[in-house]
């Protein structure tokens, strides 16, 4: 059963790697409901989102929701780890009954699985030194900037700065982080993500400027498990409303969920 499993992952992930369409095994909630147990698939090397704790198990910020999201529906939670390659083709083979693993809500991947209202979002902004007054681009000329280069970071700064913006590039992110904490520049370009672990590093001497981009994140289930499909969303409602996610996002992001999430629900 092992060796048929991997088998088949192995080939739905070669077929999606190219552009083939796969034969879906929709989640059955009233399955679901009778055997106790979702299986939840979820990143396990995406932090803060998705972490293992210091005894090996999924922690992390999808996987405090995929609880949430088990206890809502009155089942236990089996959290399986995924890659980010192998989680659609998991899910569409039945491996797993729906993702909670960082899922960008995109075309592209829209015509493969079924989204739940978003859940929670990754932005890139401008970030840094707490003295330093800059609420939009205008702010940017003659200030020096860092960004991981050719990243989408890079992209947004480089589309919206004025002239007299020293924008500095280096090879990732660590680097530009590190060249902002140690004064080279009083900016930075980074997500949210980031923008999370230097203030756990460093308490308020940085904060967030304004918003370059963001993209939603989405639930994902097999199409045509539309019951399945319709509890999640009502989770999703329910969780957003009575400041779950807004507790779990500060837990791990240290802000509660970002109004672009809730106004994209």
């Amino acid at each position: 059963m092992k060796l048929t499993r991997r088998l088949f992952t192995t080939l739905a992930a070669s077929a999606l790697a190219a552009g083939l369409a796969l034969p879906a095994t929709a989640a059955d909630l009233a399955a679901i409901e009778k055997a106790g147990t979702i299986k939840i698939g979820m990143l396990v090397d995406f932090p803060p989102f998705g972490i293992q704790d210091a005894s090996g198990n999924p922690d992390g910020y999808d996987a405090d929701v995929a609880k949430a999201l088990a206890r809502y529906l009155g089942v236990a939670p089996q959290i399986v780890p995924v890659t980010g390659p192998n989680r659609i083709p998991y899910l569409l083979s039945g491996q797993v009954d729906v993702l909670v693993a960082s899922l960008g809500i995109t075309e592209e991947r829209a015509r493969k699985v079924d989204f739940s209202k978003p859940y929670a979002g990754i932005s890139i902004a401008v970030y840094g030194d707490s003295g330093l007054e800059v609420s939009d681009a205008s702010g940017l000329a003659g200030q020096s900037i860092a960004v991981a280069r050719a990243s989408t970071q890079d992209s947004g700064v480089t589309a919206i700065a004025p002239d007299g913006t020293d924008i500095r590039r280096f090879d990732d992110d660590a680097t530009a982080v590190q060249a902002l904490m140690s004064g080279q520049v009083k900016l930075i370009g980074v997500s949210n993500v980031v923008m999370s672990q230097i203030g756990k590093a460093t308490g308020d001497r940085f904060n967030k400027k304004f918003d370059l981009s963001s993209q939603v994140q989405g639930i994902a289930v097999a199409p045509g498990s539309d019951a399945l499909l319709e509890k999640v969303n009502a989770f999703v409602d329910q969780a957003t409303t009575d400041g779950t996610l807004d507790k779990i996002h500060e837990k791990w992001l240290g802000e509660p969920l970002p109004d672009f999430v809730k106004q994209a629900q």
